[in-house]
């Protein structure tokens, strides 16, 4: 199965997770803190910690913990701030 990471293809596993398919390609950090900009990565890996919200096919904010992999999936990794009352 193939996905695709900020338009890289990433080689993963039927049944992996996101989460634990983009850390076994590597793909660290899933997004920075939007004030510091400090390196975050998955650390609960059960949806507690929202630690690793990511971009996909077009939803934002999405658990990657949380969700199966699919072949073609389309991910974009979050970056900077959101101003309140934005759709962007």
């Amino acid at each position: 199965m193939r996905i695709h990471v900020e338009g890289r293809e990433v080689h993963v596993r039927e049944g992996q997770t996101l989460a634990t398919a983009l850390l076994g390609a590597g793909v660290v950090p899933l997004r920075r803190t939007a004030v510091s900009g400090a390196p975050r990565t998955p650390l609960c890996l059960m949806g507690v910690c929202f630690d690793c919200l990511v971009e996909v096919d077009g939803a934002q904010n999405v658990q990657s913990c949380l969700v199966e992999v699919r072949d073609g999936m389309q991910v974009r990794l979050p970056s900077g701030a959101r101003r309140v009352g934005s759709a962007a």
